[in-house]
């Protein structure tokens, strides 16, 4: 037997043409566009059959006739015995016009090729989008019935099909799929496209949230689903089935889900919290069309959809679809296939396949480069503070990743050191000796940068001064505040907004600034310290909103403790659990890659949460560490250096509160 298919190349026709060279003898030729000549060997690879058995027929399907030769129209003429239609646009988010040219126009030129080689029967694979938005029942022997087509991806199928039933003079038998997921056995898919889109939400849910946790969500109309395997089995089986001329089929689930079971079945699968609250998505029909037209006539509701769609990859009127009003009969269907053994398998049974190979093979987030090198390789990146600690464990890692990397500091001796550090691992870095606390030394020093390197591209407000004293032995010492808050904050700003000029201008950039867990806890006796970086957090929202249009990012770490020089004085710290300065380099390259806004521990996070919720509590907790640990050597102006012994309370508390400055 003989067979001609379009679209052989697609998701479906790839399996439909396998399934049909599985037939002894059965020969398929296809068409395909010269331009794509190249891909016919991983075809026949695919298929697993020699090139006399599956031969392209080179076309288009935008031209008359599908643009094939006389030659090839003489030589398939009476040889074709069905006549496979799959060539189509099947995709919310393509242009209009795409899918006009392609769904009606290439169907157009579809029925005159096959009338001009005498095709048999013409198998015409259409979708339940035929049927537009039809409230009801929808049967297998209606297509006038159709209601709500103004979608240009509704009103393409049911064009189509039409062109179908009223020009091709010849048999023809058309199939109706539901929305089509992947394999029911491999999850295998080829692209995003229904219930994927969900995909994503789902994911963030389960990266914020155990899987234990209830959550409220959206209830909607009934979805079809249906798996690829189940869609070429019954179209390769009914299509051999005699006297089925010029009727349709639907290519159904019979007992299709809601929108809500649909999307729990899929967290479910994917270890997620499932909807344990489901709010009816038809009572948002009850709001009038002029409200919620004002509403998105707002440009700053209008901004925040805007950013929620394209962050999930949702397409635009996608929510639309929510209510879907159809239910769709599909007794012919069920007729023709009785006694194959093909039905339509349960989603729960094979949700798990589905899930699986999106996120190992279709997540947008695996297309992204999500490499240190591939965010900074020959971008210029500033580290204040870089000759020692973090600063100097992030500037190796930058180096190593192709940035221009530049450090700066106030002893130019630790940077000569610092940069041979870096020459030994065979890298290279910049060094400016400058001291950020002094304004007068950042504006020359911005001046450098701009005169040297035209700006940097990223800026990472390392340099900070940190001081571990109680408020009650700081009583005449107000120039702790001063001196703290002049680098912490001032240097950090000054520097910031000399730079911020050539990142507006390019409109790019990122600034990140080392903050502490201590801003989120409220750490006692870092009253000083706390403070400069909070009013650098502080203005670091202010900043990131004005600058949120013009591709300038500000993120924020909240690092916890970290065994650097800098709490070397504070003997109690010898023997507390804290982060290497390796380790902050990795959240430093982390807020480089992801760009979020901030970056902080479970903890830290913990406890900015008490501190909203419980405050009292939140002080008792603090107010009790601040009791147990007393004040360092430095602090009491004590010149005992001898090592701090640590009660079984200190040792547990710490443990508990890893990270937190005490």
């Amino acid at each position: 037997m003989q067979y001609f298919v379009t679209g052989a190349t697609g998701f479906i026709g790839k399996r439909l043409v396998k399934k049909l060279l599985a037939r002894k003898g059965s020969v398929v030729y296809f068409l395909m566009r010269e331009e794509s000549m190249e891909k016919v060997p991983a075809l026949l690879e695919y298929w697993g059959v020699a090139k006399t058995r599956a031969i392209p027929v080179y076309g288009d399907l935008r031209a008359s006739r599908l643009g094939v030769s006389k030659e090839d129209i003489t030589n398939l003429a009476g040889n074709i015995d069905h006549f496979f239609h799959l060539a189509a646009i099947y995709d919310l988010k393509a242009d209009a016009e795409e899918q006009m040219a392609v769904n009606i126009e290439g169907t157009r030129n579809t029925i005159a090729f096959a009338s001009a080689i005498r095709a048999g029967c013409l198998h015409h694979v259409s979708s339940i989008a035929a049927a537009g938005l039809f409230e009801g029942i929808f049967r297998e022997d209606m297509f006038e019935e159709a209601e709500n087509l103004e979608h240009p991806y509704f009103a393409s199928k049911h064009e189509s099909e039409k062109i179908v039933r009223d020009e091709y003079k010849r048999d023809y038998r058309i199939y109706r799929p539901g929305m089509v997921v992947g394999d029911s056995r491999t999850g295998e898919m080829d692209k995003i496209d229904g219930p994927y889109y969900f995909f994503k939400l789902i994911q963030r849910i389960r990266q914020m949230l155990p899987p234990w946790m209830p959550t409220i969500g959206l209830e909607g109309g009934r979805i079809n689903i249906v798996p690829v395997d189940y869609v070429v089995d019954a179209m390769d089986y009914i299509a051999h089935q005699p006297d089925l001329e010029r009727k349709c089929f639907h290519l159904t689930d019979p007992d299709p889900m809601r929108v809500g079971d649909v999307l729990n079945t899929f967290a479910r699968a994917a270890h997620a919290p499932t909807m344990s609250l489901r709010i009816n998505a038809a009572l948002l029909g009850f709001i009038p069309r002029s409200i919620k037209n004002g509403l998105m006539a707002l440009t700053p509701v209008r901004r925040l959809r805007n950013a929620v769609m394209k962050d999930l990859g949702l397409p635009d009127d996608l929510l639309q679809f929510i209510n879907y009003p159809t239910r769709f009969d599909n007794r012919d269907a069920a007729a023709a296939l009785k006694g194959s053994g093909i039905k339509c398998p349960r989603l729960e049974d094979y949700a798990y396949h589905i899930w699986d190979y999106w996120e190992r093979n279709l997540d947008p987030d695996l297309f992204i480069d999500r490499t240190l090198r591939g965010q900074v390789a020959g971008k210029v990146v500033l580290v204040t503070g870089g000759s020692s600690g973090i600063g100097l464990a992030a500037a190796h890692k930058l180096a190593e990743a192709g940035a221009v990397t530049i450090i700066c500091g106030r002893d130019e001796d630790k940077l000569a050191a610092a940069k041979k550090e870096v020459k030994d691992r065979g890298f290279e870095v910049i060094t400016y000796a400058v001291d950020v606390a002094d304004m007068t030394e950042c504006d020359r020093f911005v001046e450098r940068l701009i005169e040297n390197h035209g700006g940097v591209d990223v800026l990472i407000n390392n340099a900070g001064r940190s001081i571990r004293r109680g408020i009650e032995s700081s009583f005449d010492r107000f120039h702790d505040f001063e001196r703290t808050m002049q680098l912490n904050y001032f240097g950090a700003l000054r520097l910031t907004m000399g730079l911020l000029p050539k990142m507006v201008a390019q409109k790019r950039g990122h600034v990140i600034n080392i903050s502490s867990i201590g801003v989120l806890t409220n750490a006692p006796r870092f009253s000083a310290y706390v403070a400069s970086k909070a009013a650098l957090d502080a203005w670091t929202r202010c900043a990131a909103s004005e600058f949120a249009d013009l591709n300038i990012k500000f993120t924020t770490i909240n690092m916890p403790l970290v065994r650097t020089p800098m709490i070397a004085p504070t003997r109690i710290y010898q023997n507390v659990p804290t982060l290497s300065p390796d380790d902050a380099a990795d959240m430093i390259a982390q807020a480089i890659v992801d760009k979020p806004v901030r970056i902080a521990t479970r903890l830290g996070v913990l406890g900015e949460v008490m501190h909203a919720l419980v405050p009292r509590i939140a002080q008792i907790i603090m107010n009790t560490s601040f009791r147990m640990f007393p004040d360092s050597n430095a602090a009491a102006a004590n010149g005992d250096k001898k090592a701090v012994q640590m009660s079984a309370d200190q040792i547990a508390l710490q443990q508990l509160l890893r990270g937190v400055h005490f």
